[in-house]
């Protein structure tokens, strides 16, 4: 097994944009709320501004992620950085269904074994044993990664023959 690089998706700058423009957008539109038109109330006046704040974050964050693209090899599936987002041995299933909860254009991985939580919004997610890919990714290469993945696993159960 060799770390030859079999697949590789990027963000359009495009999507990078939109994606980082409505996560602003958004939490600009929470802020002017809270603070334009406050609500009589002032629990809900403060969750306004917090969620207003942590979407800008969200936006920032997005932004700051913008060169991250993944990589797909016979053994791993990692990002630019080289940080290993999953082991193609520990995933147990692929899911790219309509009702799946997994990001736009995106599928989600579940693993035989928890992992540290890691967010990288647009790209990917990690929380315990399940792994999201997608977000500003293009759905077509992101299909055809889940796909891959999908017929690595079958192989290892033994589903599909050598």
């Amino acid at each position: 097994m060799s770390d030859e690089v079999i697949a590789r998706v990027s963000p359009s700058t495009f999507r990078v944009f939109m994606g980082v423009a409505a996560m602003s957008g958004l939490g600009a539109i929470l802020l002017y709320l809270a603070l334009a038109y406050p609500p009589a109330s002032l629990l809900l006046r403060g969750f306004l501004v917090v969620m207003g704040l942590l979407a800008l974050w969200a936006g920032t964050r997005m932004f700051s992620v913008n060169g991250l693209s993944l990589e797909l090899t016979e053994t791993h599936l990692k990002d630019s950085e080289g940080r290993i987002i999953a082991t193609i041995a520990e995933v147990e299933s692929v899911d790219r269904g309509a009702f799946a909860f997994k990001p736009s254009h995106g599928f989600l991985l579940r693993l035989s074994q928890p992992a540290p939580r890691a967010w990288f919004p647009g790209i990917w997610w990690r929380m315990g044993r399940r792994v999201a890919i997608g977000g500003v990714l293009p759905g077509g290469e992101n299909k055809a990664i889940a796909d891959m993945i999908s017929i690595a696993v079958a192989r290892r159960k033994g589903d599909l023959p050598l």
